[in-house]
């Protein structure tokens, strides 16, 4: 879907890829809803829209609460006429904990941003993406949602939920005018750490070099934005992805040894 002249809605908008893949629409001609539920976060990307903000509105919503989540078509549409995609990008991470120490309230709150707030997102706006001429869901998963990570084990479970709900989607819609788009970013030098309450759960400081390796979030943004606009399948976002999507099909098990060496020398 041509993200040109349409009306596109992007959770998770206040920050991070979130904020980029905003700018990122609204430069191509695209309107925006944008989502988050920090006020402060979404007047920043306001803010660093500039000329462009007034093909955009922000809605403040909390996704782990559905009435609230079918609340936002109606104001979403009453602001820009209609709606034409959604990007599902909000989540969080987990703790750097194993499973056995990790509570279930925090437990339940990754599943209920990731999982269920993609879902509710999802079902709510179906509705109206079908009665449009072409209409586009993304769904943001992660390289986790493959790969398994410890320390992050109910945070890949959530992303594995999305993507196999969104590739299961994107069956169920073949024959209508609803392309449908998994995405797999790999490392992103965002503030999801700080912004998921994960600091300090492990060492979590990273060099320079470290980073430097990483995706930006402008980067990430234009990757999805452009595979949502090719309507590919899914997106492998960063070269990181790429390679370990590849080594995780010929090799599960050696895949998964190597990330888990990895996050030992941590």
């Amino acid at each position: 879907m041509k993200v040109l002249d349409k009306v596109v809605v992007v959770t998770g908008a206040g920050g991070g890829i979130g904020r980029e893949l905003v700018l990122n629409l609204l430069s191509k001609g695209a309107s925006v809803a944008a989502v988050d539920i920090n006020k402060d976060a979404l007047d920043e990307t306001v803010k660093q829209a500039g000329e462009k903000a007034g093909k955009l509105s922000t809605h403040i919503v909390n996704l782990t609460d559905r009435e609230a989540v079918e609340a936002l078509p109606d104001k979403v549409i009453a602001h820009h006429g209609a709606v034409d995609g959604i990007i599902n990008n909000a989540g969080i991470i987990q703790p750097f904990v194993n499973i056995n120490d990790l509570d279930y309230e925090k437990i339940k709150l990754v599943m209920d941003i990731n999982f269920y707030g993609t879902l509710y997102m999802t079902k709510t706006f179906l509705p109206y993406l079908l009665e449009r001429p072409v209409g586009h869901i993304t769904n943001v998963s992660s390289m986790g949602g493959f790969l398994p990570v410890p320390g992050q084990s109910i945070y890949g479970a959530s992303k594995a939920a999305v993507k196999l709900m969104t590739e299961g989607l994107h069956a169920e819609l073949k024959d209508t005018n609803v392309n449908v788009t998994v995405v797999f970013p790999g490392g992103v030098a965002t503030d999801i750490m700080k912004n998921s309450g994960a600091e300090g759960s492990r060492k979590s400081d990273a060099s320079e070099q470290d980073m430097s390796k990483l995706l930006t979030p402008k980067e990430a943004a234009e990757i999805i934005v452009n595979g949502t606009e090719n309507d590919e399948y899914r997106v492998l976002a960063g070269k990181d992805s790429k390679v370990m999507d590849k080594f995780y099909r010929i090799s599960p098990k050696k895949a998964a040894e190597l990330i888990a060496n990895k996050m030992n020398k941590k």
